[in-house]
């Protein structure tokens, strides 16, 4: 099997918005672009049907945080 071959096994085994998201992808890299690896939480979260919002967010982050150690000494 070529790598071609392979490539297309693999795209053609995505669901159609992961294929637009390789398309996009495989764009940026044409045109030179920087591709920005970073997702928000809601990005990473989007396909397992979470409902979150903001507040959601900063709620859970806060109490991650309160036991922390704030003083290095």
């Amino acid at each position: 099997m070529t790598f071609e071959q392979l490539l297309q096994d693999k795209l053609r085994s995505l669901s159609p918005k992961k294929q637009q998201e390789v398309l996009a992808f495989v764009e940026s890299l044409k045109s030179g672009e920087k591709v920005n690896g970073r997702k928000s939480l809601q990005g990473l979260w989007a396909d397992l049907d979470l409902d979150l919002d903001e507040k959601d967010i900063a709620d859970v982050r806060r109490e991650m945080w309160q036991d922390f150690p704030r003083d290095p000494s």
